[in-house]
């Protein structure tokens, strides 16, 4: 009793080593546990937009929940201010394996379940009670260790807290995730946080400890870490049981990059499917059907130097490339990894018909906006073939801004087509994407094709999202002055699928569907 009044006046404790000293190891243990604290926030936030979508609500449903939960955590942490030491070191070993394994369970529910949203807003509030409850116990601690005024120990320990945040931030995504990735680095950084919490309780304040609390925290501590480190063992094993979840039985690659996880399905190039983060981008079974449509009708006209924005899969580029007169093809890609399994990679280099074997063709590997800006000539074809606008990552290339300086780098009579998602299952995306592209000064022609087969439409880049028979994909053909209705080149090659009397039809059926007087987005105010 004596000792617990000790703690709540900032009395000295027993302690194996000087306040000094004592007091130096409670803030590293506060530096240690602050990193920790916010690679398991971030690593929320990454796999959230991974596996969800959306980066800047799911940084804000994250960000809001964990904030509200640390003020309940602050709170439920003065009832274990009497027992400081062992709450502490408990609240440490709770947070240890639920952050740590927390990464693990999102992508697990979202491969077995389907969903992942629940999980991220449980995983949020738990973790967040838990951070919550650390700076009041530490609070308590540090004033046992070395007597000095609440409002140096606040100072002091919120340094250590910042401090400790700013590595955790820096170290999450230049070398957690490179060295070993999402699952594997929050599972390490779970190990390392209940190492730091339980060797700060069982040696410093050792003393403090009844017999049956040290046990019962050597137990805890040591239970989580064999839990992680069991977790971090069979990981492989885990990543490739949930790839089958999601992608089927025929996981053929499976490569995290530097901006995404590529991952390509089937055997042969009649049954390929390709997957970025998640998303199906190309099914064999149709994917002639989407590519005939966005490049044959932005062809028909003068055609001697093209310009693909995205497109790293070598199809859109393989349709281009049947025309003869094209002197040259520029692919700007994010990814390399990208450009560089269609190059290699034996099925889908034979659907893309080896394109990039071509030496006309030019790959380059960039943000299409900045490589943009940096002005690269004049096209008389560009064609956007870029992720869905949805897409926080990829609202900037559907903006007012980007279509400005796609219709500078236009020649005289040149053209623009992109793809602007399902008009019949997202119309209003659709047409603010034409309203953008008029913002950026381009006269608009659009048009829909429609889907033949289910397979290509897993994800919300060229379908309906669910696995079912997509509706349409719809399409804006542009230029700087008047624009053609769309149509074929007359001496072009003849597509597989597509016919004149398609887009006439898929043109009226645009036309009739239209919504008037959206605005366009803008990079200050986005509106997909």
């Amino acid at each position: 009793m004596i000792d617990q009044q000790m703690s709540l006046r900032g009395g000295a404790a027993r302690l194996p080593v000087r306040p000094r000293t004592g007091r130096f190891l409670v803030l590293a243990a506060v530096f240690v546990c602050a990193a920790c604290g916010l690679v398991y926030e971030l690593e929320l936030v990454a796999l959230a937009s991974y596996l969800i979508g959306d980066s800047v609500t799911q940084a804000s449903v994250v960000l809001s929940v964990m904030v509200f939960a640390m003020g309940i955590g602050s709170l439920l942490a003065k009832r274990l201010r009497c027992h400081a030491a062992v709450g502490f070191g408990m609240v440490e070993a709770a947070l240890a394996l639920i952050g740590g394994s927390s990464a693990l369970v999102l992508y697990a529910s979202f491969a077995w379940l389907g969903e992942s949203q629940y999980a991220l807003v449980g995983f949020s509030l738990a973790i967040g009670v838990l951070i919550g409850a650390e700076i009041p116990l530490l609070m308590t601690l540090i004033q046992r260790v070395d007597r000095q005024d609440a409002g140096g120990a606040v100072a002091d320990l919120f340094a250590a807290d910042y401090v400790g945040a700013l590595v955790g931030g820096l170290a999450f995504p230049f070398l957690l995730l490179p060295m070993l990735g999402q699952l594997t680095g929050a599972l390490f950084t779970g190990a390392v946080n209940a190492a730091a919490g339980g060797a700060l309780v069982l040696w410093v304040f050792r003393r403090d400890l009844s017999s049956r609390s040290r046990w019962l925290l050597v137990l805890a501590n040591v239970s989580v870490i064999a839990v992680l480190a069991t977790a971090t063992v069979l990981v492989d094993d885990f990543e490739r049981a949930a790839r089958r979840a999601v992608y089927g039985d025929q996981v053929r690659v499976a490569v995290r990059t530097g901006v995404q996880e590529v991952v390509l399905t089937g055997s042969d190039r009649d049954s390929l499917g390709l997957y970025l983060d998640g998303r199906l981008r190309v099914s064999a079974r149709d994917e002639y059907r989407y590519h005939e449509a966005l490049v044959h009708p932005v062809m028909n006209g003068p055609r001697a130097r093209v310009l693909i924005l995205g497109g790293g899969d070598g199809l859109a580029a393989r349709e281009v490339l049947r025309y003869g007169d094209v002197r040259s093809v520029t692919v700007v890609e994010l990814d390399p990894a990208v450009t560089r399994l269609a190059r290699t990679d034996p099925a889908l280099s034979e659907l893309n018909g080896h394109a990039f074997r071509d030496p006309r063709l030019t790959a380059v590997g960039a943000d299409a906006f900045p490589w943009l800006r940096s002005g690269r000539g004049r096209y008389d074809v560009v064609i956007s073939d870029l992720p869905d606008p949805g897409i926080t990552a990829s609202t900037k290339l559907y903006s007012a801004e980007f279509y400005g300086l796609v219709a500078e780098t236009l020649a005289p009579g040149g053209r623009l087509v992109v793809h602007a998602g399902p008009l019949g299952a997202r119309p209003q995306t659709y047409w603010t994407v034409e309203a953008s592209m008029r913002a950026g000064g381009l006269t608009t022609r659009p048009y829909r094709v429609t889907g033949r087969y289910a397979g290509f439409a897993a994800g919300p880049d060229r379908g309906g999202g669910d696995g079912r028979k997509p509706e349409d994909w719809g399409f804006h053909l542009a230029g700087r002055g008047a624009v053609a209705r769309p149509a074929l080149a007359p001496r072009g090659p003849a597509p597989r699928s597509l016919a004149d009397r398609e887009l006439r039809e898929g043109a009226r059926a645009a036309a009739r569907a239209r919504l008037p007087g959206l605005p366009p987005s803008t990079l200050v105010h986005p509106r997909y």
